[in-house]
């Protein structure tokens, strides 16, 4: 088995100048080599330094996808696709420089099948966009990473969100999508059929690739009735144990919770400032649940008695859609909330995901590391599903800080791959988490994968850099 990949290093400047003046012909004023859209085209997110690339394409069809993806191939210049920039472990970086392929405009909603729950729509539409769209349908896309990400970017990174502990992720949610490759084939996966014995699934190959095997272009989704009753609330815990002891036994009992969401008590108080909301400073839970008028108010009173065996608050609810969504804003603005504990400082916003049995273990072993360790981390979790995040904030000047987040970062994925967790539920890979990988999953898988990549992608094009080290 043939798994050392093509040597990374980058293009010739003589081809990176032959392949920007191919895409000016191509594309006019659609192709921009000026430095402020170069760099808005590179990780800002994050920590990991910002690296752009050498031109950036803003892409308006399949076909001119096609030529972009042919005439880097020719040259051997990099390809990295680019969404809205959402993604936090430095997936839209240019290491090698290249071309960043922006799929923003290609926003369009190709199809809505509303008997059949499912859509087709390119790749770079919004799910907040699709969702206004489908309103009047009755319909919804429930996967909500809570940044409002185009779906390339969502399909490419597998990612989830707070629905997921109901819906599924990217992985259940993509029947079919179209793809071109790095030899610049176009190929289309899947079918609108519910489920397919058909060959090997390719969909779920390029679902999670993380745009190193293809470039996502189009993409049929399962889509969701509105509930008829929607009801969310919040319940504060003596502890971050007790929060998540609560959330394992309502898993565990079968309650179909729609939403079901960890903030410590470091992250509440940050986003009561950020987003001027009145939370009790103790760790908390936010719920929604969705159903009938009796199932959610069945739900509510049985979660109510579990959070009570657990020491929990009063359960306050939110039932007006105008309150709800100002609790779920808050929650979705968790990240610039953190940030905002450190006028100055930079994120460091990294997952894990553990067995739901091992939850609570994993988050208050890591809350003691944080303190220990002294960093200001707020945790903020998926917790159904055993996903949660830490986000230090970080003064990137000091060194020895920038160490001791590293080692802390480093222990918190050891932590949860010995609990048979992973060393990330939905941010992906990128290029943070790429020394983790083998750790994962070990040797003999990962060398699978590399043979996978440079089958798929001979010349190392597509998204150099990122998820495999080397490849």
């Amino acid at each position: 088995m043939t798994t050392a990949p093509p040597p990374q290093t980058p293009p010739e400047p003589a081809a990176v100048e032959a392949v920007i003046a191919g895409l000016r012909t191509r594309l006019g004023d659609r192709l921009s080599t000026g430095q402020a859209v170069r760099e808005q085209h590179a990780s800002t997110l994050t920590w990991a330094p910002s690296q752009p690339p050498d031109a950036v394409a803003f892409v308006t069809s399949t076909e001119e996808v096609q030529a972009v993806v042919r005439l880097c191939a020719e040259h051997r210049v990099p390809i990295i696709p680019f969404g809205t920039g959402s993604s936090l472990e430095g997936h839209v970086n240019a290491p090698f420089g290249g071309v960043s392929v922006d799929l923003s405009g290609m926003d369009r909603i190709l199809a809505v099948n509303a008997e059949d729950l499912d859509c087709v729509v390119e790749a770079g539409l919004t799910r907040k966009a699709l969702n206004l769209a489908l309103r009047d349908q009755g319909l919804f896309f429930p996967i909500d990473p809570g940044a409002d990400a185009s779906f390339g970017g969502m399909a490419a990174t597998r990612a989830s969100g707070t629905n997921a502990v109901r819906y599924g992720t990217m992985r259940d949610a993509v029947l079919a999508l179209t793809a071109v490759m790095p030899s610049g084939e176009i190929v289309r996966t899947g079918s609108r059929a519910r489920k397919s014995a058909a060959g090997y699934d390719l969909t779920r190959l390029l679902v999670g690739s993380e745009g190193t095997l293809g470039l996502i272009t189009e993409l049929t989704l399962r889509l969701s009735g509105i509930p008829e009753a929607v009801s969310a609330g919040t319940c504060s815990f003596p502890s971050v144990k007790a929060a998540c002891d609560a959330v394992i036994l309502t898993i565990q009992s079968g309650l179909p919770v729609a939403r079901i969401e960890l903030l410590d008590e470091m992250q509440v108080r940050a986003c009561n400032a950020y987003s001027k909301v009145s939370l009790p400073e103790t760790p908390l839970l936010l719920l929604e649940f969705h159903g009938t008028d009796a199932s959610v108010r069945e739900q509510a009173e049985r979660f109510g008695e579990i959070a009570a065996g657990e020491g929990a608050g009063p359960f306050t609810w939110a039932t007006e859609t105008e309150a709800r969504n100002r609790l779920w804003q808050a929650r979705h603005d968790a990240y610039w909330a953190a940030l905002a504990l450190r006028p100055g400082g930079r994120a460091v916003a990294t997952d894990v995901c553990v067995p739901i049995s091992r939850l609570a273990e994993c988050v208050a072993e890591t809350k003691r590391d944080i303190l220990e360790t002294g960093l200001v981390a707020p945790i903020v979790g998926h917790v159904g599903d055993g996903n949660f995040h830490v986000q230090p904030v970080v003064d990137v000047g000091d060194a020895e800080e920038v160490a001791r987040v590293a080692g802390f970062v480093d222990r918190l994925v050891a932590r949860a791959l010995a609990m048979g967790g992973t060393c990330t539920g939905e941010h992906g890979i990128g290029q943070k988490k790429i020394r983790y990988l083998e750790d994962e999953h070990g040797p003999e898988a990962v060398a699978l994968m590399r043979s996978l990549k440079r089958a798929v992608d001979p010349l190392g094009i597509m998204n150099p850099g990122k998820v495999l080290r080397g490849a």
